[in-house]
């Protein structure tokens, strides 16, 4: 059983992903890491010479491909849950958690992501603080669909959303060590 990190840019999927996977020994695979591997492009670099048609293209193919691997985390990009198809895949071989955040807190991680900000283009063309908020209302429904597990990362650290994840689904996801012990010191 595989687990899939869901989510809006900047709510920690990523992050979260490595953490998992570094404390259970699974693999790990971010899909959009893999779509620029494969396509020797930025993110930036495969909408510019064919559009989102060519990223979402690939990322099909490329969630087609580690969705049928066992045992491993999955951090998706954010628009994965617009193809429906990505969906099913995932969800035939794994439990989908959702990472959600407010708009204040994407827009905030964003800012703060200086070097990762290059390699996300605009999804619209729209000012920041407005296309963040009209496409979390777009994907809220696909996102909520999607999930079996939903976490808010707006005030916790990676190592709490990762305990939060192996108590939520223990049956599927074995932490070597007790929830307790991912808590950031006070």
């Amino acid at each position: 059983m595989n687990i899939i990190l869901i989510g809006y840019r900047c709510t920690g999927k990523t992050a979260v992903g490595r953490l998992l996977a570094e404390l259970s020994g699974r693999p790990f695979f971010d899909t959009d890491e893999l779509i620029c591997r494969r396509a020797e492009k930025t993110i930036a670099g495969i909408v510019a010479a064919g559009g989102w048609p060519a990223f979402r293209k690939e990322e099909r193919s490329v969630i087609e491909e580690v969705s049928r691997r066992e045992g491993v985390v999955i951090a998706t990009g954010g628009g994965a849950v617009l193809d429906p198809v990505n969906v099913q895949c995932l969800k035939e071989n794994g439990r989908i958690i959702w990472l959600v955040a407010s708009a204040d807190t994407i827009r905030k991680r964003m800012g703060d992501d200086a070097a990762g900000g290059k390699n996300r283009p605009s999804l619209s063309g729209e000012p920041l603080d407005e296309e963040v908020r009209k496409t979390l209302a777009q994907r809220e429904p696909l996102y909520r669909r999607s999930a079996d597990l939903v976490v808010n990362t707006d005030d916790i650290v990676v190592e709490e959303v990762a305990a939060v994840i192996c108590s939520a689904i223990p049956e599927t996801f074995i932490c070597p060590r007790s929830s307790s012990s991912f808590m950031k010191p006070s």
